[in-house]
C-alpha cells in the first residue's frame, strides 16, 4: 500500500471517528437535562478536548445552546448545555374521512394540530388540497421553512418494504399509490407510514427502559404495531400488526375485508362512537351516567376486547398498550380491564402488563412526524 493511500485510509478513519463522537454526544444531550461539559466527558469517557471541539461544531451548527451555568463547587462555573429544539416536523394522519396535521418540535413535543374533514379520494384534487391544508397550517404556525424537517404522513395502508408505495388499501381506496402523489404538492421531504405502525413508534419515543411492547390501536378500524428491541416488526410481507383481521368469532359479523368474524367488527372504536352520531367522547360521557344503549355497548366490547388482549400477550410475553380514538378513553377502566384480562391468564395473577397510550391526541400523526426526528437524529 502506498503512503498516500494510508494517508487517505487514516483521514477518513480520522472523520468517521469524529462523526460517532459528535452524534453520541447529541444524542447524549438529546435525553437530559442541560448538563456540563465535564459530566458529559465523565459519562461518554471522552476526553475534555474531544468533547469541547465537537460541542463547538453542534453550537456553529446552531444544534446546542447554552442555557446558563451551574452553581460553583469551588472554581468557575460550568455552562449547562443542552439540545436545540428549534427544528420542527409535520404529521398527517390520513383516515377515510378526515386529515388530521400536527407540528412537533425536535423533543416531540407537540406544539399545534388540527383536523380537517376531508374524504379521501384517490384524486390530483385530493392531493392537492392537501398540499394547501398542510400550507395554510405552517403559516398559521408562523414556523420558517427552513427549519422544517420534512413532514411524515401516516395512512390505514399495507405498505412497500422502502415505504414508498401503497400495496393494499381497503380503508381508503389508495392501493398502488406512492408517496410522490403527496410529494407533488408538499414541498418539504414526505415519507409514508403505517398509520398504527406510526402511534406504535410515538408511544416509545425517549422511553428507554421499554424495549419490547404490543400496540393495539382501537381507531374506527382496528390495527397494532409489534416492537421489538424498539424497532418495527414489520413481518415477511410488511402485514405485521394486522390484529383487526385475527379472527375471534367463528362465522360471525362481516368485516369490510370480505372475511366473517374479524376483530375490527367487534372492537373498532365506531361500534361505540356510531351511538352517539360518531362522537367518542360523548360516548364515554353518557356511559359513565349508565346510559342505554351505551352500558350494554360497552360490556359487549369489553368481552371481545379481553379475549383479544390475552391472546396478543399469550403470542408476545410482553406489555400491551391500548391506543386510538377508544383506548385514549380507557385510563379510568384501567383497573376493571386488567382484572378481566388476569382471568383469562393461564400464567399471571394479574393484568400490570395492559397500559394506557400516552398520546391520547393525534399520536398516529405524532408518530409519523417522530419519523423525520429519528432520521435527522441519527445523521447528525
Amino acid at each position: 500500500m502506498k503512503v498516500g493511500d494510508k494517508m487517505t485510509i487514516n483521514r477518513v478513519n480520522s472523520i468517521e471517528v469524529r462523526k460517532i463522537n459528535r452524534n453520541a454526544i447529541y444524542k447524549f444531550l438529546y435525553k437530559r437535562d442541560p448538563i456540563s461539559i465535564q459530566e458529559i466527558a465523565q459519562t461518554l469517557n471522552m476526553s475534555l478536548p474531544t468533547v469541547t471541539q465537537n460541542l463547538k461544531e453542534l453550537q456553529e451548527r446552531d444544534l446546542i445552546i447554552e442555557t446558563g451555568l451551574f452553581e460553583s463547587t469551588g472554581g468557575r462555573k460550568a455552562k449547562a448545555i443542552t439540545f436545540n429544539s428549534h427544528k420542527y416536523a409535520i404529521g398527517l394522519d390520513i383516515t377515510r374521512n378526515h386529515v388530521g396535521i400536527v407540528l412537533i418540535d425536535l423533543s416531540g413535543k407537540l406544539i399545534k394540530n388540527v383536523r380537517k374533514q376531508y374524504p379521501f379520494v384517490n384524486s390530483k384534487e385530493y392531493f392537492a388540497g392537501v398540499g394547501n391544508l398542510v400550507q395554510q397550517f405552517i403559516n398559521d404556525c408562523t414556523i420558517e421553512s427552513s427549519k422544517i424537517l420534512g413532514v411524515g404522513i401516516a395512512l390505514p395502508a399495507i405498505l412497500s418494504a422502502d415505504k414508498q408505495m401503497v400495496n393494499y388499501a381497503t380503508v381508503i381506496d389508495f392501493k398502488g399509490g406512492s408517496v410522490k402523489d403527496f410529494c407533488e404538492f408538499i414541498p418539504y421531504p414526505c415519507i409514508l407510514s403505517n398509520d398504527a405502525n406510526a402511534a406504535g413508534f410515538a408511544e416509545l419515543w425517549n422511553e428507554d427502559d421499554i424495549q419490547n411492547v404490543v400496540y393495539l390501536s382501537l381507531n374506527n378500524s382496528v390495527g397494532g404495531s409489534i416492537i421489538i428491541g424498539k424497532n418495527i416488526f414489520s413481518g415477511q410481507n410488511q402485514r405485521s400488526g394486522e390484529f383487526g383481521h385475527m379472527t375471534i368469532v367463528q362465522n360471525g359479523r362481516t368485516c369490510y375485508c370480505g372475511q366473517k368474524g374479524c376483530v375490527d367488527v367487534y372492537c373498532s372504536a365506531k361500534i361505540l362512537s356510531d351511538s352517539t352520531n360518531g362522537n367518542i367522547a360523548e360516548f364515554f360521557k353518557l356511559l359513565r351516567s349508565n346510559n342505554e344503549p351505551q352500558r350494554t355497548l360497552w360490556e359487549e366490547y369489553l368481552s371481545h376486547l379481553v379475549i383479544i388482549i390475552n391472546n396478543l400477550r399469550m403470542l408476545y410475553d410482553c406489555n400491551v398498550i391500548l391506543g386510538g380514538y377508544a383506548g385514549a378513553y380507557m385510563d379510568e377502566y384501567i383497573d376493571q380491564l386488567r382484572d378481566l384480562v388476569s382471568k383469562r391468564n393461564s400464567f399471571e395473577v394479574d393484568g400490570s402488563y395492559l397500559h394506557v397510550c400516552k398520546y391520547k391526541l393525534e399520536a398516529t400523526a405524532v408518530g409519523a412526524a417522530l419519523q423525520h426526528v429519528e432520521t435527522f437524529i441519527n445523521n447528525i
